[in-house]
């Protein structure tokens, strides 16, 4: 077993196999190591997910280097016939790269009975292997910044069927119209760890799509809200603090991009810290209140205005406990410095809840859809209600259009698949945050590529929030709260936790500079049992 540090609270390990790593990952399940939060299963690796204050990288590593790995087996599952339209965009590149026609790649894709080995990159998302064969499809040189729900596509040795509209870099072949992820059927993935899968022609089956999710709760109107929403600008979402060790379930934490400001608005009405809020980014938001609310606006640094009932104008200021009265506006100008404002409202959001979170994770489209302009907002009465706060203040500086700021660095895990120029160059050069940036990950473009040192296929691996991610193009992806589980391009190294707030208030045009804190941690054989190690 190989041990990589990832970031300051979770690491890898890196396996052989693929059945040595399922077996490792069953045997941790069985018999959980103390500290140890939660653990991402992934082609070769496990991203191992521990408490700081209760052990340490070094003292897992003995212990979980003790196991014995000999016995894994692939779990036993149902079959699953899949129907797909082989009308994929790189459907005779990949006929190419295997040196075939694609009517021959068809007909291997479809001779291959696929077993699903895990889970991740996004909800219902499932990594199949086949039974028979081996597959080797190098991933796209960049990748797409949408591909449609329903693609059938190939990566490495997998095949996999996206659930979502997402970013992606897998090369597409087809189209089914099943859904691979419901959240109102008793297993809301369609497939899971164990699944055989058959793909079939769609021409020569009938498809049968499944029926779209209903609504769960009625949309208010006026009359029912204590708030309606005229405007939402660029993009209003529900946040919270997201739904942590859903991992199983291919999903990430997601929630308030800036967690610090989120907390600070729900303490300036008191609320709760977890209450849901308003994440509204680039300003343009405007709402009208029925009945007295107090609310308060934390966050990127917007203009705020008072449009009362009569029709006067006053300015408001942010992180101050705000009053409106029936019949009042609040109007948000485009900020000045940050990217995201978070909008609390006094008492109980009445908002839907999904796997226990309000917050709308973009990437597994989970959680409330975006507010739209009529949408109201009702607010109930918390059984204890703290008091306002008057003297809550910013956290720091946020960053400008045009501005640098610095993020720490923690190198690893897969430093060593990168020159030591690249790794000079990441924190050498200046990256430029593009418009191509959002909640999955910030696009950074610098005038020199990253290179790589190794330029074999990566299996697809675990990732967390904060990696910083390369692409065949070098120019690399730095994830945010609604990144992937997994992803399958190199990670150089990973943003210290405590910068991720700052990260998600970084605006288009913003300037990155790298400061690394930690160097590339690797242990292996008797480095893992070295007593001089704590």
């Amino acid at each position: 077993m190989r041990f990589l540090a990832v970031n300051l609270s979770c690491f890898l390990i890196e396996l052989s196999s693929l059945e040595e790593t399922l077996a490792l990952f069953d045997d941790l399940q069985a018999r959980p190591e103390p500290g140890i939060t939660e653990i991402v299963p992934a082609a070769r690796t496990l991203l191992v997910y521990f408490q700081p204050s209760a052990t340490t990288l070094h003292q897992l590593a003995r212990r979980i280097a003790r196991r014995d790995i000999r016995r894994g087996t692939m779990r036993e599952g149902q079959q699953v016939t899949i129907p797909v339209h082989y009308n994929g965009e790189d459907l005779e590149d990949v006929a190419t790269i295997l040196e075939v026609t694609p009517e021959a790649l068809i007909e291997r894709h479809q001779a291959s009975l696929w077993q699903v080995a895990f889970t991740g990159f996004a909800p219902g998302f499932a990594y199949m292997v086949p039974e028979e064969g081996t597959w080797n499809i190098p991933r796209r040189s960049s990748p797409r910044t949408r591909i449609p729900a329903g693609s059938v596509a190939l990566a490495g040795e997998f095949s996999g069927i996206y659930p979502q509209a997402s970013p992606g870099g897998w090369q597409l072949i087809g189209q089914t119209e099943l859904q691979m992820w419901d959240l109102q059927r008793a297993q809301p993935a369609l497939l899971i760890p164990g699944t055989r899968v058959q793909f079939v022609d769609a021409r020569q089956q009938k498809i049968t799509s499944l029926p779209a999710k209903p609504a769960t709760l009625a949309e208010p109107s006026d009359q029912q809200a204590t708030v309606t929403v005229l405007a939402t600008g660029l993009q209003t979402l529900w946040q919270d603090n997201g739904r942590g060790g859903k991992a199983d379930m291919g999903l990430s934490a997601s929630g308030a991009m800036d967690k610090a400001a989120f907390h600070a608005a729900n303490r300036i009405v008191g609320n709760p810290r977890h209450t849901p809020c308003l994440e509204i980014t680039l300003g343009g938001f405007r709402a009208r209140a029925h009945r007295d609310v107090v609310l308060s606006v934390t966050g990127a640094r917007c203009p705020l205005t008072l449009r009362t009932a009569s029709g006067e104008t006053y300015r408001l200021r942010d992180y101050q406990p705000i009053n409106l009265s029936a019949g009042d506006e609040i109007l948000f100008g485009a900020p000045s410095r940050g990217l995201r404002s978070y909008l609390a409202f006094r008492g109980v959001c009445v908002v839907e809840k999904s796997l226990g979170s309000a917050s709308r994770d973009t990437l597994a489209q989970v959680g409330p859809p975006a507010l739209r302009p009529g949408d109201g907002i009702q607010l109930g009465v918390y059984p204890s209600q703290q008091a306002v706060l008057v003297d809550e203040t910013p956290a720091g500086v946020l960053p400008a259009p045009g501005e640098t700021l610095t993020l720490d660095v923690v190198l690893g895990p897969r430093t060593d698949w990168f020159s030591e120029q690249a790794v000079a160059l990441l924190t050498d050069q200046a990256w430029q945050v593009t418009p191509q940036s959002n909640r999955i990950g910030l696009r950074l473009s610098g005038p020199t590529a990253l290179t790589r040192s190794r330029h074999d296929e990566l299996p697809s691996e675990g990732t967390c929030c904060g990696a910083i991610q390369v692409p065949a193009s070098g120019q690399p992806v730095l994830f945010l709260r609604d990144s992937p589980l997994t992803g399958g391009y190199p990670v150089i190294g990973v943003v210290a936790d405590y910068h991720l707030d700052l990260a998600g208030q970084i605006p288009p045009g913003a300037i990155i500079r790298f400061n690394i804190i930690q160097s590339f941690i690797e242990l292996t054989g008797s480095e893992i049992h070295d007593p001089q190690i704590p």
